[in-house]
């Protein structure tokens, strides 16, 4: 085990740019500690989301609507599919692409109480009482489903998706608050934890790797004084994490050793959304879209919109780069090289907002918007970018929508209302 004290890297310079105010709720809610999750505890406790009878609220329009299609529903192709089923859940989400996965068939959505629905009927197979912490992601690697931990001992456990039973547990130790985990691979879980001062305050954080078979820590890496464990977005691509901050980073350190590779600043990243592809990291710049390579942090290849149109979050699908702009253009873009292999003014044709999440299925495309109006789930053409139809709930709940696939249905999660969309 290596462990180390060095505050190079994570540069804390500059100000945090505009947060929109579910993001702003998102890192306010970083300082929030919930009870520890009860470690092994699963069932149907009394706070637990009662699932719905299939099929009884599947499809439903909102009283005093059901003559009218839903707002953009009739755009592209035709009028989009009614759910399978809809369930309300206990979500309590910030806006975070990774606050709604799908696993072991079952669907979750953050919140306290965890509940797994499956995918197919809507009913509750399991529960964890004690829920996920504010903001924290649900991270899914090695068929476990990591949860960051709420306890002052540096606790993090991993679950089996499908039952709901705990499979892994690890301990930074009595000196880590609330570590979350932020990416995994085939053999290591990385997270960052509050470092405690004796006061009980805190002003530093760690990164670090946790054997995901053992649990015990391969290496620890104390990050610059200022630097904040929220607002953090990771990935893994072979011996390089990547990940961006609030603070404007991106910043890679080699998996085997912590050590930090590179680091540089943004001037503009999405609040820290990026994609990664084999070699490449992909982030958008205000109208410039760039790539850098992992290895060196050179720039491989960059893109520009017009000057008043930044780039939103892009997403890498079955090797194709798909991002949107302020102009409401859509392009699905090479990776590997930045060439464009088609662009599409349909959004905008139709009146819609950008898709800020992404998810595909066979030969259609799905985009989840922030803002409820003239959003929802937005169904494109993979191909052309041509809008087939949208799917809105009608409800004009103020949090963003987010999706997730198990490729047989799209799950669509607003607000607490959680519907299945067959494909």
């Amino acid at each position: 085990m290596a462990e180390r004290n060095s505050t190079t890297g994570d540069d804390t310079s500059g100000e945090p740019g505009f947060s929109s105010r579910r993001r702003l709720l998102r890192l306010a809610a970083g300082g929030l500690t919930l009870a520890a999750l009860t470690a092994g505890t699963v069932g149907c406790d009394d706070g637990a989301v009662e699932a719905e009878d299939p099929g009884s609220a599947g499809g439903e329009q909102p009283k005093g609507d059901e003559k009218k299609p839903r707002d953009g529903a009739t755009s592209g192709d035709g009028t989009a599919p009614k759910p399978l089923w809809t369930r309300t859940t206990s979500a309590e989400t910030y806006g975070d692409n990774d606050e709604l996965v799908v696993a072991g068939g079952v669907v979750l959505a953050s919140g306290s109480p965890l509940v797994a629905l499956d995918t197919a009927t809507g009913r509750q197979k399991w529960s964890l009482p004690g829920g996920v912490v504010p903001g924290a992601p649900l991270l899914l690697g090695n068929d476990t489903l990591y949860l960051a931990g709420s306890r002052y001992d540096g606790t993090v456990t991993g679950y089996d998706p499908a039952s709901g039973k705990e499979t892994w547990r690890s301990r930074l130790g009595q000196g880590y608050r609330q570590p979350r985990p932020i990416a995994v691979d085939g053999t290591q879980v990385y997270v960052i934890a509050e470092i405690l001062e004796d006061d009980g305050s805190s002003k530093t954080n760690v990164i670090a790797a946790l054997d995901s078979t053992t649990g015990r820590i391969a290496w620890k890496e104390q990050r610059d004084l200022g630097t904040v464990q929220n607002g953090i977005h990771a990935a893994v691509r072979g011996r390089h994490l990547v990940y961006t901050d609030f603070r404007k980073n991106l910043t890679v350190r080699d998996t085997a050793t912590g050590g930090q590779v590179w680091t540089r600043k943004t001037a503009k990243t999405n609040y820290g959304f990026f994609a990664v592809h084999e070699d490449l990291v992909v982030v958008p710049q205000g109208n410039v879209l760039q790539a850098f390579g992992l290895s060196d942090g050179t720039e491989k290849w960059s893109l520009k919109s017009s000057e008043f149109d930044p780039f939103k979050e892009p997403a890498v699908l079955e090797d194709v780069l798909y991002v949107a702009d302020g102009a409401r253009t859509l392009r699905a873009v090479d990776p590997r090289t930045g060439k464009i292999l088609w662009r599409s003014t349909s959004l905008a044709d139709a009146g819609l907002q950008v898709p800020r999440q992404y998810v595909k299925v066979g030969d259609t495309l799905f985009g989840a918007t922030d803002l409820d109006t003239k959003g929802g789930i937005i169904a494109m053409d993979a191909k052309t970018g041509d809008v087939r139809w949208t799917f809105n709930d009608g409800s004009g709940d103020h949090h963003a929508w987010l999706a997730a696939t198990d490729g047989e249905r799209v799950f669509a999660l607003h607000g607490t209302a959680l519907h299945a969309i067959p494909v």
